[in-house]
């Protein structure tokens, strides 16, 4: 959560922090706050709301010179957002300042110890008291800026990327992290600091990304030098060449971000398994999965853990690999694995997905399969993020930068990943014949022009979702692989239009949720002509006789089911095992258009984050 974006060099910082900060405002968006250094002194701006309200008050309070400074897009988890709890936060003496992301989980002892030394809060942040103990370490001892940052470092608890600046050093930054992402740009007699390189992709190529538990202290004209928190040893920077343009991150013509991405999805699949996927020889090449092949085939079990929309990637994989590789699956949410003394075997494979690789649940599902000998296998889209770095071994998804808040390329390019993996294990098990094997590769070549065809719907769903966008609930209903499809399509209702929505296995309709139906429900019922259809047209019957108002996602040619519906959109004819790469699409555009004509902030949605670094 939240958008950290810092600069020092020769040209004027604040230019670059909004631009940054816009770039980073999908990270969160209730408060922004920016402060330069001009020289003499710190000049401070913050507001609740956008960067957009920040811009309007920064201009009005003159804040714009300095070639030094750092900026925050906030996610509130302590203090409600308001233009107090905005950061950044000063201490005390107003000489230090501090933009922070994260949480502090022991700021109340440290607070009460701190009050009973003379110190006073105005906000009621856990990064006010960060900074402060900063300070109060920093004057005890009589330490520079750096040291005093790594003591107090060592006395928290929690998670946090922070970046310092002293009045008294004024050509130093210092930056630190642990548990949530912080890269350095490395330009030309400047730096950049940033929650991911999208604020300084303009400027250099070159990036640094600390590791957990370091720290770096940046200074101009000097070589930057990181150290460990723990036990101050030096580590030498592994500067990375940033495979991001400037392109991936803009709108491109789109009215959102979540659009484009949607639209995207076509070539981004097509990306990701390209070099992986040669079906004209029969051949999957995925270097991770290759180079541990044998422990994915002595695997007693697959356990997959993950949250939201890649927790919806996990079910359909399960239904893959149990059916493809005849091994056993169990989908985890990770943020209850972590905590429910999960039995976990040295014969498990783990396989953790996240879109950013950097989901503090799913880290922590890591940590834990790994203190118990598991091999983990890592599924995630953000290169040299920490999932990618903490598992065994993984595959990245090539999606490219998913800026909405909502995922949608990121689910299908998961399922792109999986369903190679599921492939190749079947292959080397013989657990699919020949013939069926090289028809799933075949057809997975072909599913990017599905895709295509797929979005194709989108006048479609623009008529459907007028008709319902004043709908208060909304039931979602699929069998077998587009059971996850359902749950998904409910998922992105509910983020972005703030419609109660709700998914379902169609055959627990009858099981309690029946008794919602009546002519006001919309029912969304995930229905192409696959092994279960006879069995959805039952249930698709059920809602008839109680008045309920069918939207059916069905097959092109299909007639049964467009009898029934009141709204039918149509896709492609694809296997059951692939299709929710295609059936999900309708669902994607559905959800759009409903928020777009309900007014909602379909980029942003409220009280949503993109990345989730905090339990």
């Amino acid at each position: 959560m939240c958008g950290i974006v810092g600069y020092i060099g020769h040209k004027e910082a604040y230019p670059i922090i909004i631009k940054g900060l816009k770039r980073l405002e999908y990270r969160g968006y209730d408060s922004a706050g920016v402060v330069l250094y001009d020289g003499n002194d710190l000049k401070l701006s913050k507001t609740k709301g956008k960067v957009s309200d920040l811009e309007e008050r920064a201009k009005q309070e003159g804040t714009s010179a300095g070639t030094i400074g750092m900026g925050h897009t906030r996610w509130a988890t302590h203090g409600v957002p308001n233009d107090v709890n905005s950061h950044p936060h000063f201490s005390n003496s107003g000489e230090l300042v501090i933009i922070h992301n994260g949480i502090i989980e022991n700021y109340e002892p440290l607070k009460k110890e701190l009050i009973k030394r003379g110190y006073t809060f105005k906000s009621d942040t856990d990064t006010e008291v960060l900074v402060n103990l900063i300070e109060d370490v920093q004057k005890k001892d009589n330490l520079k800026l750096g040291k005093a940052v790594q003591v107090a470092l060592n006395q928290v608890v929690g998670a946090y990327a922070i970046v310092v600046f002293d009045k008294k050093k004024p050509n130093e930054l210092v930056a630190a992290r642990l548990g949530s992402p912080l890269a350095i740009g490395v330009g030309q007699d400047e730096f950049f600091i940033a929650s991911d390189a999208s604020p300084f992709i303009e400027y250099t190529s070159n990036a640094i990304y600390l590791e957990d538990e370091e720290m770096a202290v940046i200074r101009l004209g000097k070589e930057l030098k990181i150290r460990k928190i723990k036990d101050d040893s030096l580590v030498d920077p592994y500067i990375q060449e940033l495979q991001m343009n400037l392109e991936q991150i803009e709108k491109n013509g789109y009215d959102h971000f979540m659009l484009k991405e949607i639209y995207e999805q076509p070539n981004v699949i097509k990306d990701t398994y390209r070099g992986r996927l040669h079906a004209d020889t029969g051949m999957i090449k995925m270097a991770g999965v290759e180079d541990n092949l044998q422990k994915f085939l002595n695997a007693n079990r697959i356990l997959i853990v993950a949250c939201g929309t890649s927790w919806h990637a996990g079910l359909v994989a399960e239904y893959i690999f149990e059916e493809f590789a005849r091994i056993p699956v169990e989908v985890e949410y990770a943020s209850e694995f972590r905590y429910r003394n999960p039995i976990i075997n040295k014969d498990d494979v783990v396989i953790a997905i996240s879109q950013s690789g950097e989901t503090a649940d799913t880290l922590a599902a890591i940590k834990m399969a790994k203190e118990n000998g598991a091999f983990v296998f890592g599924v995630c889209n953000v290169v040299g993020s920490s999932i990618s770095r903490e598992t065994h071994a993984g595959a990245y998804t090539h999606a490219g930068p998913e800026i909405g808040v909502a995922s949608t390329k990121a689910f299908t390019t998961q399922i792109t990943v999986l369903t190679l993996i599921a492939l190749r294990l079947a292959n080397a098990k013989g657990t699919l014949t020949k013939s069926d094997y090289f028809r799933y590769l075949q057809e997975m070549e072909l599913i990017p022009q599905k895709v295509e065809e797929a979005l194709q719907t989108n006048d479609v769903a623009q008529k459907v979702a007028a008709a319902y966008k004043d709908a208060s609930n909304c039931l979602y209903l699929g069998r077998g692989y587009n059971f996850p499809v359902a749950l998904e399509g409910a998922l992105k209702l509910k983020e972005i239009s703030y419609i109660h929505a709700e998914g379902y296995p169609a055959a627990e309709m009858k099981h309690g949720p029946i008794a919602l139906i009546d002519e006001q429900m919309p029912v969304v019922v995930v229905a192409p002509k696959q092994e279960h259809y006879d069995k959805i047209v039952s249930n698709i019957q059920e809602i008839k006789s109680r008045s309920g108002k069918i939207i059916a996602v069905v097959t092109k040619g299909d007639t049964q089911v467009k009898d029934l519906a009141d709204h039918v959109i149509e896709i492609p004819e694809v296997s059951d095992a692939l299709s929710p790469l295609v059936t999900t699409i309708p669902l994607q555009l559905l959800s759009y258009h409903i928020a777009v004509m309900r007014d909602c902030n379909v980029d942003q949605p409220r009280n949503l984050a993109k990345s989730v670094t905090v339990e």
